[in-house]
Formats: structure tokens, sequence, C-alpha cells
């Protein structure tokens, strides 16, 4: 084990700081791994169960209830343009913190490992689970791991995403899916391009079709869900004196929690009839579940409107699990994933507090 000592009694943004100068984009979580084991073992009060890069820490307290408090250790890659400040290591302008991961998701991991320091006595049992790959395909999912290899242990009444949403409990999550749509054609030299049939050409009526289409409100358990439906990558071509023999567009759609899998990728094909179409990922929503005891209490101790989250999260794992499971976490979600990717130090340190008064 190679680690990073962490101090988890200093400041709860200082401890952000610390988990974002260790890099860990998907698939080199092990550093931060490393560490986080090496601070949770520390604290004899918790059970520590180690699974690849993912880590479930646990009170064995007896208690009646148990809420699981979850979050990933990876990022995605580093920004590449010049001047970005979202970036590896991180760097502080006032209060506010620049890097990786600043947002998503390490700012929440350490509200994590505060409250994992702190509360040694509550009136509930906790678990709190800290997972590998999250930012990649879900079948690598370290969540989904743990899920298999170790059900018992993520066990719970009430399960906390620590995703970014501004201090604001979001229920539920839309699903995902992808489609890879390919399109043929027939090489020729670009000189003589009528003796040939241009692929990328060819794509051009999925595209007009994705472009034209009109976004859908679903109203799930109260709260509105916003699909999408898009073009996220386009490919093709073999060189520059070529007409294309072939091309891929690869497609997003983010689908309210009332539909199932089958009718999420039902509706797509609907759209986009004759179209070859290809599914290469999918991953079902999950319905807000806010009128559950635990998250209505959770509601009302944080004294914010609870809104849809937009974008896929694991809280759909959870629900899939039969655990009613919320979003709420600091940061905007909107910087996710940006190059100047920030936070400010009292959002981390407000949603500490509030977790901890409601825990405590």
């Amino acid at each position: 084990m190679t680690f990073t000592a962490l101090d988890l009694t200093v400041d709860v943004a200082e401890l952000t700081h610390a988990l974002l100068n260790i890099y860990s984009v998907s698939g080199q979580e092990g550093p931060l791994a490393d560490s986080v084991e090496e601070a949770l073992r520390r604290l004899p009060h918790l059970s520590v169960v180690r699974d690849g890069d993912s880590l479930i820490a646990r009170t064995e307290q007896g208690r009646s209830e148990r809420i699981i408090l979850a979050g990933h250790l990876d990022t995605v890659p580093l920004p590449s343009a010049e001047g970005a400040r979202g970036t590896v290591p991180a760097t502080w302008d006032g209060e506010v913190l620049f890097g990786r991961g600043a947002t998503d998701m390490k700012g929440g991991v350490a509200v994590q490992l505060a409250l994992a320091a702190s509360l040694q006595t509550t009136d509930r049992d906790i678990t709190y689970v800290f997972y590998d790959h999250e930012e990649v395909e879900a079948s690598a999912s370290g969540l989904g791991r743990l899920a298999r290899n170790h059900p018992d242990l993520l066990d719970g009444d009430f399960a906390i995403l620590l995703e970014p949403t501004n201090g604001t409990v979001e229920g539920g999550c839309n699903g995902t899916m992808r489609f890879e749509a390919a399109l043929s054609g027939r090489a020729a030299h670009s000189a003589r391009a009528w003796m040939g049939e241009n692929a990328i050409h060819a794509a051009a009526s999925v595209l007009s079709r994705l472009r034209d289409h009109e976004p859908v409100i679903i109203t799930v358990d109260g709260l509105d869900f916003r699909e999408c439906l898009n073009a996220v990558r386009i490919a093709g071509g073999a060189a520059g004196n070529v007409i294309p023999d072939s091309a891929v567009v690869e497609i997003n759609y983010r689908f309210a929690p009332s539909r199932s899998l089958a009718e999420a990728e039902g509706y797509v094909r609907t759209v986009l009839d004759g179209v070859d179409l290809i599914r290469t990922d999918a991953a079902a929503g999950a319905r807000p579940g806010l009128t559950n005891p635990a998250a209505a209490a959770f509601i009302e101790a944080v004294g914010a409107e609870p809104k849809p989250k937009y974008g896929w999260t694991d809280v759909a794992r959870f629900s899939a699990l039969g655990i009613p499971a919320v979003n709420f976490g600091p940061g905007d979600a909107l910087l996710a994933h940006s190059d100047n990717e920030h936070v400010a130090a009292e959002d981390i340190r407000t949603c500490l507090a509030a977790l901890r008064t409601w825990l405590s």
C-alpha cells in the first residue's frame, strides 16, 4: 500500500484540498483508495472491508436504522485546455477551491470522511461507501461490484449519495442509455466522388431528427424530469482523399425514471425508425422515493424544496437494491467535468454541518 496520510480532523475544505491533490482518474484510483483505507482503519469504531479500489466502513452499534453515505473516488480525465484551473494539483482562490473533482465529487467524499471520524456514537448505524469507476461505463462500476460481492454490507434503510447538488436534496435520477447508429456507403476516390456513396453524408438524416427532437418533461412522484436525446460523438472516414464507406453516430438518451429500459429503448427506436441502432450501454433511473420516512425526515432537516436529478447517479443502484436514496452534496453540478471545476469552501462546510446535525 502506497498512501498519502490524511488528517480527517482538519477543516473539511482543507481535507477536500488534500483529496484533490491525489490523482484518481477512473482506472487509477488505487493511491486514493489506499489513503482512504489507511485513514478509516485508524478509526476503532468502524469495521472496514476493501474490494479492489472500493471500501465499505460500518458502525456496528446495533441500532434499529442504518443510513448509507456513498461517494465515488474517481474523476474524469484532467482538462487539456491551456490555462484550465480544474486540474491536479488543486489551487485556492480566496475561499474557492479549484481542481479536478472539486465538485464531482471529492468535496462530498471529504464530508463522508469527516463524518466517519467525528461521529463515533449516533442514534443510527452508518455505512460509509467509497467506490471506484463511476465515471466510466456502468459495467465497470465499483458500486455494482460491491453490490455483487458484499450485498449484506450494503443493506440499509436509506442512502444519501454525496453528488453535487448545491446543498439541495435531489430525488431520484434520470436513466441513461447509449446507442451507436451505423451508416454505410461505398468507398471511392474523392476526385471521383460520384463513384461512391458518402456514409458521413448519410448521417445527416440521423442528425436532423435528433436536432428537431423536442425534449419531453415527465412528472414522477411530484418532480419534473426533463428528458434529452442527443448525438454525442461522430466518427468516420479513412483519409483526406477517400469517400468514406462507414460512419458511426453515438447517441445518448436521458430518460425519466418512470420508463423501464425496454420502454426507453423502444422510444428511441421509434424516433429513429429505420436507422440501424446498436444499444451499447444502459442504466435505469430511480424514482424519487421522497415519501420514505427517513427521506422525509432528512428533507425536513435540510429545509429546502427537493428537486429532480437530471443526470444519472448511483441512487439508481441503491433503488434497485430496494433502498430509497437521494442526492445531497456540496458544489454546483453544472461545474462538474468543466475546465474550471471548483467549489466554495463554505458550501462543503455547510453540507457537513447539515449531515452532522441530522445524524447526531
